[in-house]
This record gives structure tokens, C-alpha cells and sequence, in this order.
């Protein structure tokens, strides 16, 4: 037993950081959380989210109360931790000249100019710890960093790998996770439970796919009628405080909130408030107008659809304060205007193509926003399908396949990636569509967190494109998905591409490995339900315990 107890000990620490740090070292002595450990903020003028951060980082050291993912939990640990020092404090400080903003006010900063970097030094002899960053934004991402560091055993906080050094930055300035609220609805506290998370893995954008054809549950202050008209029920909107209280929990914990309202496709719902402004609304079969249910799509070539929707659109955005605003562009189906009797006029009568009509269209709508100093970020297809000429400062999503990537680079464009063969989440679930009882889901096989975890952000592109990629975010689509799966669905799978675009690289500077990483996003998953999100495990508990055990060939 004696043998056992002392290989047992002996087993390779995990470390449990996720994403990876840039730089890390390590060492191999114990070190406990002292029980009366602070968090002790040294700048002058500090700002309250600061204090609040360092709140929340403190309850969750004092709450995770996460057992070490090895055979016994932690038992092992028990001798080593006998006489080992403990960790009085850590001091937060600022770089020399650096200015001591919000969390959120750095947080909604434009890409590339966020300064999310920290140097994190855990001493091993018990004195002080330190963590230093440019912004509060940078020591935020560090104090998320400290808290992944931590263990917990009959009564004991400690980590086994002192001292630790770490100094660390973000790869690529966006790592986004997109959520629809338009297919079904999602209660504020889903939206906020999901933002937690989010933070936890150093994911700093929601894209919020706020309506569809289905629902329009966002309540615009000049056009009630959308949401009154075009909402579940009077239960199932957003109100704009609603959505404000979003937007500064978020951006308090790390998060910018980039809103989309697509269009001039995905708007049946405003038939139902401005029907004259929708054609081939609820026709039949939806299948001849529609990618789903139910068919309906703007009429962008009549002027006064352009006018509402430039208004609208500019409503919306002036309530909003990221830098960023998504108008969509996705799946338009060109068969619905073909026989739409005021397009096809406005288009005789203007001497006009469809597609220049949607030039025209865009011209509108994304010269309003640029207006507001707002940066419009649409689909693929408005410039690899329509060949739109934008404005250069405009973002391309990529989603239709991970290889349209090329194309967008090609024409000048910078690139979140967003491909739906290696990051939708609503994949493999089957065929949601009645009457196909034998039907899938059209992005079939269900995209496991190690097929995402192998996607390379620069596959297909030249090192002179290299810095058009801003980065990536996985997706929910929520034709089967609500606040009863909301979790289980999206977490820890959703932590791969956090990796991908914070990391880069493991600090070996070796490629991401899914056979290094599982480990730790067993402790990211462990770690979240401790704290309430209700992630799916990856593994039995038997492998999560035994790392390697489970591997194919083992």
C-alpha cells in the first residue's frame, strides 16, 4: 500500500489553466492559500469593477473547493502539505504610466488596441504574490488566471507547483461565442450564467444573434410595434434596460456585446408589424424561399425599406456600446423576389439588378453605422457570393466552410473564422424539421471539443494575410436548444476555440496537442459545475481521474 500511495504521489501534476499562458514555469513545492488571504489592490483611484472583480475572485478561491482530479481527490497531498508555507496576499499593481480605467471601459475598447496582457509570480516561500498588467482589463484576465491555480482538500487551498511564473497575452483580439435568443428564448439569467463562464475561459465577445424570422424579441424604442408584434409573448423580449444591464455585466467581466440584427434575409417576423416591407412572407412550400421556416426576407430593392432599415438598424446600434455591430447578410434567397411584384417593379422601373439593389441597400445601412463610428461585421456571402465591394474597415465572419477563409483574405478583408465544420455547436442532433423521421442535421457530425480544438487559423493563407484574422468564436443556433440545455451544450466545448485564439501555441511553443489539453478542460469542467454551470463531462470520472487512461491506444 505504501508503494502505491508514494507512485500515486508521484503522478505528474495537471496543470489546470485554461487557455494556456504564453509563458509558464513552474516548480514542484507546496504551497497553501493562507486563511486569512487577500487580494489587495495597490493603484490610486482604482475603479469599482476592480474591487468588484477582486470580490468575486476571492469568493470563488473560498468556494470552488475543487478536489485535485487524481485517483483519491487529493488524499495523497495531505503529507506534503504539513508544513508548507502559505500565501498571505496578492498585490495587484499597474505598470508605470498606466492609467487605471474600468474593466469595462477596456473591455468595448476597439480590437487591437485591448491590452489584456499580466505577469503573474507565486513565490514558493510564502511571501507575496504579484500580479502587474497594463489595464485592469489585463489584471482581470490575470486574476481568472489565479483562481484556475487552486485545489481544495479537508479543508486545505493549496497548489502543489510552486513557484509559478507566468506572463501571458492573447494570441488573436477577438475569442467570441455566438448565441441565438431568436429561434427560442433565453431568460436574462442564462445570459448571464453563459457570460460568467465566458470570462472564466478568457472568451471576450458575445455575439448576440438577437432576432430571426421566428421572433423579434428585442424592444426598440422607436419601433415597439417589432417586438410587440414579433415576440413569443410579452414575457419573452429584451427590454433596453434589460439589454443594458447585459451589456455592463458583461464588459464588468471581460465581454464586449457585439449585436446582431440580420437582415436583408432572417426577417420574416417584421411581416408581421410592416408587411408591405416583406416579401414572400409565410409562402409555400417554405423550402422554394427559405433555408427554414418561415420564408419571408426584406424588400431592400423599395426605397422605403432601405430608409426603415438604415433607421432601425442605427436606432439600435446608438444604444450600444461596442464598437462593433452585425447586420447579417446570410442565406438570402434570391427565388423569393423573382416573382415579388414591388421588387421586381422597383427594379424595372430603376434599370436596377437585384444585387445592385443590394449595394445599394448596404451602402445605406452600413454608411449609417459607420456614421455612429460603429464597424459593420457581416456573413461570407455578402462579399464571396454577392461580390459587395464594403468598406475595408468592415469584418467578414466566415462560416459556410473553414476553406472560404482564402476567398475573404483574398479581397482584403479582415476574418473572424466562425466555420460550421469545426465550430457549430448545434450540430449532430438530429433533423429538427417535421415529418423526416429519418433526417439529420444539415452540419452533421456533432463537432466534439477535440475536432474544434484541431482547427489552425491560418490553414489556406498566405503570411501576408496572417494579420487580417482578428480570430474565431464558436456558435448556437438554437432551432433545439433552450435554457434547459443551454449548459450542457455549449460548456466545456465552447472553451476550445478560447484556447485556439488566446494561445496559439502551448508555452513550449509546441502545437496545441488534444491529448496535452484534456486534462485541463476536465478541470475547466469540474471547476464550472462547482460553481454552477452545468457543463456535460467529457469523460467518465474514472478517465477524468486517470489522464492518458482512456487515450485510443492506450
Amino acid at each position: 500500500m505504501a508503494g502505491l500511495l508514494l507512485a500515486l504521489s508521484l503522478l505528474p501534476v495537471v496543470w489546470a489553466l485554461w487557455p494556456i499562458p504564453a509563458a509558464l514555469d513552474t516548480g514542484t513545492t507546496p504551497l497553501l492559500l493562507g486563511r486569512d488571504f487577500s487580494i489587495d489592490v495597490a493603484i490610486n483611484n482604482a475603479p469599482q469593477d476592480l474591487y468588484d472583480a477582486v470580490r468575486r475572485a476571492e469568493y470563488y478561491l473560498h468556494n470552488d473547493k475543487l478536489g485535485r482530479l487524481v485517483v483519491g481527490r487529493g488524499a495523497n497531498d495531505s503529507a506534503a502539505l504539513t508544513n508548507a508555507p502559505s500565501l498571505p496576499c496578492l498585490q495587484l499593481t499597474l505598470t508605470s504610466g498606466a492609467w487605471a480605467d474600468s474593466i469595462a471601459s477596456e473591455s468595448v475598447k476597439p480590437l487591437g488596441t485591448r491590452s489584456e496582457g499580466y505577469v503573474l509570480i507565486i513565490p514558493a516561500d510564502g511571501s507575496a504574490a504579484t500580479l502587474t498588467a497594463n489595464s485592469t482589463l489585463g489584471l482581470f484576465r490575470g486574476l481568472t488566471t489565479f483562481g484556475q491555480l487552486w485545489y481544495y482538500y479537508l479543508g486545505e487551498t493549496y497548489t502543489l507547483e510552486a513557484p509559478i511564473a507566468i506572463t501571458d497575452a492573447p494570441a488573436y483580439p477577438f475569442r467570441g461565442f455566438a448565441l441565438d435568443t431568436a429561434r427560442n428564448f433565453f431568460p436574462l439569467e442564462d445570459l448571464l450564467r453563459t457570460i460568467d463562464a465566458m470570462s472564466w475561459v478568457k472568451i471576450n465577445t458575445l455575439h448576440w444573434h438577437i432576432t430571426d424570422s421566428q421572433s423579434f424579441p428585442l424592444e426598440v424604442a422607436q419601433y415597439p410595434e417589432l417586438a410587440a408584434n414579433g415576440a413569443y409573448s410579452a414575457d419573452e423580449t429584451y427590454s433596453e434596460s434589460d439589454v443594458q444591464y447585459i451589456i455592463q455585466y458583461a464588459a464588468a467581466r471581460g465581454v464586449d456585446v457585439l449585436m446582431e440584427i440580420d437582415t436583408p434575409g432572417h426577417t420574416a417576423i417584421i411581416a408581421t408589424s410592416y408587411p408591405d416591407y416583406v416579401a414572400c412572407f409565410d409562402e409555400s412550400p417554405w423550402l422554394t424561399y427559405a433555408n427554414e421556416p418561415p420564408a419571408g426576407q426584406l424588400r431592400f430593392a423599395l426605397p422605403e425599406v432601405v430608409n426603415f432599415t438604415t433607421s432601425l438598424l442605427s436606432d439600435i446600434a446608438s444604444t450600444l456600446s461596442s464598437s462593433y455591430f452585425g447586420t447579417g447578410g446570410d442565406e438570402l434567397n434570391t427565388n423569393c423576389y423573382v416573382n415579388d411584384t414591388l421588387t421586381q417593379q422597383q427594379l424595372n422601373a430603376t434599370n436596377t439588378t437585384l444585387f445592385e439593389a443590394l449595394a445599394t441597400f448596404t451602402q445605406s445601412t452600413h454608411g449609417a453605422l459607420i456614421a455612429q463610428g460603429k464597424t459593420p461585421v457581416v456573413w461570407e456571402e455578402m462579399v464571396v457570393t454577392f461580390n459587395l465591394t464594403l468598406s475595408n474597415e468592415t469584418i467578414i465572419m466566415v462560416w459556410i466552410s473553414s476553406e472560404d477563409a482564402a476567398a475573404v483574405a483574398n479581397l482584403g478583408y479582415r476574418i473572424i473564422h466562425a466555420p460550421s465544420n469545426y465550430f457549430y455547436l448545434d450540430c449532430g442532433a438530429g433533423e429538427w424539421l417535421g415529418d423526416d423521421p429519418t433526417g439529420n442535421s444539415w452540419c452533421d457530425p456533432f463537432k466534439t471539443w477535440s475536432y474544434s480544438y484541431t482547427f489552425d487559423p491560418l490553414a489556406n493563407l498566405t503570411e501576408s494575410q496572417y494579420s487580417l484574422v482578428l480570430g474565431g468564436e464558436q456558435l448556437l443556433w438554437t432551432e433545439q436548444s433552450g435554457p434547459q440545455n443551454l449548459d450542457p451544450i455549449v460548456w466545456p466545448r465552447a472553451a476550445s476555440s478560447a484556447e485556439i485564439f488566446w494561445s496559439a501555441k502551448q508555452p513550449t511553443g509546441a502545437p496545441l496537442n488534444v491529448t496535452e489539453a484534456l486534462p485541463r478542460l476536465h478541470d475547466v469542467r469540474y471547476r464550472m459545475v462547482q460553481r454552477g454551470v452545468r457543463a456535460i463531462p467529457l469523460q467518465p470520472q474514472w478517465c477524468a481521474l486517470r489522464p492518458d487512461a482512456c487515450d485510443l491506444y492506450a
